[in-house]
């Protein structure tokens, strides 16, 4: 690195989505230095609650958590020299812009407040063929929050930006990147990313946090990433703050909701197969060796619909012949609903029962039954009747853990789609209301994917024991809209040469019999000792559509986790 570069950037995060730990934002001005704390508040789930808030009212939009955070640390950050950078705008950045100046004129704080627009398509989805959404935003890149911070804003609030572009608009403002600087802007992409999510990069949902040194005991502070002028990083925390940070925990946060060895952002393409990570002292892991490649052509838009109505019960089946009584219930429900049975009528068995268990709770089984329509009247009034109407004429020791209720409007059907770049008008609007339009990338690579790289030897043949997979191996999982993705990764050469053998999408599928019948795509990161595979359509609608128990794959990997393959005994702890 050149010896007259600027030092790195020290950029926090002090929020992964909305409703995270209130008290970050204090804990991370106060615990140590930062030159930038970043939060990031949105997610897909989140664009459908601020869709629904702005239908009750068009001032709103935003997170709503976020100016009463403000009201308590903008002064702390005015005087400890801290940039706020946050997605916290939502829907409405400029309405959350002019709330934060109100209340720094109120507090007395000197506070130079900017915001991004533009993201925001939905007065125009039709004429960009997107249809007639709830929501329909782009995701911006990076340049016009560095264009806001390099007009003197100390305080940048964005809608939807890509989630790293929170810490990499900094970093380019600091270091003075280019649109052409594709390994700098991929390498702070990849930090970005890291630590986005808040504190699952400092042992947050971590596979082994009985392995960390306050055994997931503690609250774990949230992570900082010293952002380079090559791109390159070390991800931190500030001393004496509970979890850690390690190889694994930065690993974990690497392969959580992504896809291949490409990373696309609207700034640059990250290659993953490139990042190294290696110990840089207590609670500090360097990210180094990051390549970059010109971004798509296009931007990603996320767009939400109106998906209906719902109603859900769930009966307690409880001592013998559990698949029978479930079986007699659909049966009986079906028949009573003839005519007006719903569009969408799910039976889901849960729960193991022991009929000799010696408890009634552990004898029991849980049938969820969920219905869905875009008639409220057929999921709620035709629905509720005929469930309740079962009561004295079906299956023994008939009862449910609560009776159905209302129709409620269902969840959000989540899509993603693309538009050119250069349709969307990502504008910065500086502190004194100059308007600067940010151009989009001259130089753009179409996505495709990345040959599969050459794995090591499979391990030679040795004595096997029965195991769970996460004895040898982690996981973290996710949602992208209706696809699932689950990055397991493992720690030694010979435990990566044997998953990687072992792991097949073949195997995947026989270990997480919910995938079987689903496309599978297998993604393999050496130099992570990493896999990633992409179940397509598990999630149905998405997030807000609620397909599943857990509706956003949230413990899929640790289900893996869960399941029994034959490990070599050399391998096993």
């Amino acid at each position: 690195m050149d010896a007259t570069a600027a030092p790195p950037l020290r950029v926090g995060n002090a929020s992964g989505f909305y409703g995270d730990r209130a008290d970050a934002v204090r804990e991370m001005l106060s615990d140590g230095p930062l030159d930038v704390l970043t939060g990031d508040y949105l997610a897909e789930l989140t664009m459908l609650i601020l869709g629904r808030d702005r239908l009750k009212d068009p001032a709103r939009g935003y997170a709503r958590t976020f100016p009463r955070q403000m009201e308590e640390c903008l002064g702390l950050a005015a005087d400890r020299g801290v940039t706020i950078v946050t997605n916290a705008g939502g829907l409405n950045p400029a309405g959350l812009a002019d709330r934060l100046r109100d209340l720094a004129a109120r507090l007395g704080v000197p506070a130079e407040v900017a915001h991004v627009e533009g993201d925001d398509l939905l007065p125009r989805a039709a004429e960009l063929g997107l249809g007639t959404p709830l929501t329909a935003n782009a995701y911006l890149g990076a340049f016009g929050i560095a264009a806001c911070l390099r007009a003197g804003a100390t305080v940048v609030v964005t809608g939807r930006v890509t989630d790293a572009s929170l810490a990499v608009g900094p970093a380019i403002a600091h270091h003075g990147w280019t649109p052409d600087d594709h390994d700098a802007l991929a390498g702070a992409v990849v930090a970005g990313h890291v630590i986005e999510c808040g504190a699952q990069a400092t042992g947050g949902n971590y596979a082994f946090f009985t392995g960390l040194p306050d055994r997931g005991g503690a609250l774990p502070g949230f992570p900082i990433a010293e952002i380079a002028a090559d791109g390159s990083s070390v991800i931190t925390k500030h001393p004496g703050t509970g979890g850690a940070v390690t190889t694994g925990t930065v690993t974990a946060q690497l392969v959580y909701e992504i896809a291949g060895a490409r990373y696309p952002n609207p700034d640059a393409t990250a290659r993953l197969d490139t990042v190294r990570l290696t110990g840089d002292g207590p609670d500090r892991v360097r990210v180094s060796g990051v390549r970059g490649e010109a971004p798509p052509p296009d931007l990603k838009v996320g767009l939400n619909r109106m998906a209906g109505f719902r109603n859900d019960m769930t009966l307690v089946l409880t001592g013998l012949d559990i698949e029978a009584k479930a079986e007699l219930a659909e049966r009986q429900l079906r028949a009573a609903l003839r005519g007006r049975e719903p569009r969408h009528l799910d039976f889901r068995l849960t729960r193991r029962a022991d009929p000799d268990a010696d408890t009634q709770d552990g004898a029991s089984a849980h049938l969820r039954i969920e219905a869905r329509d875009p008639d409220p009247r057929v999921v709620g009034r035709d629905f509720t009747a005929a469930a309740v109407g079962l009561a004295l004429s079906s299956v023994p020791g008939f009862h449910a853990t609560a009776p159905p209720g209302d129709a409620r409007p269902d969840g959000i059907a989540f899509a993603a789609a693309a538009v050119p770049a250069g349709a969307v008008p990502h504008t910065a609007v500086l502190p004194g209301g100059t308007r600067v339009a940010i151009a989009p990338p001259a130089a753009t690579r179409a996505l495709a994917p990345v040959d599969p790289p050459p794995l090591p030897a499979p391990p030679p043949p040795g004595p096997a024991r029965r195991a769970p997979l996460g004895r040898v191996a982690g996981a973290r999982s996710g949602d992208k809209g209706s696809d699932a993705n689950v990055g397991v990764w493992t720690d030694t050469d010979d435990r990566w040469r044997w998953l990687a053998h072992t792991l097949t999408v073949d195997a995947f599928r026989r270990l997480l019999p919910e995938t079987a019948g689903l496309p599978v795509t297998r993604h393999a990161l050496p130099r992570l000792r990493a896999l990633n595979f992409v179940v397509e359509g598990l999630l149905g609608d998405g997030a807000g559509g609620a397909a599943r128990a857990d509706p956003q794959a949230k413990a899929l990997g640790e289900w893996l986790r869960g399941r029994h393959l034959d490990i070599p005994e050399a391998l096993l702890p």
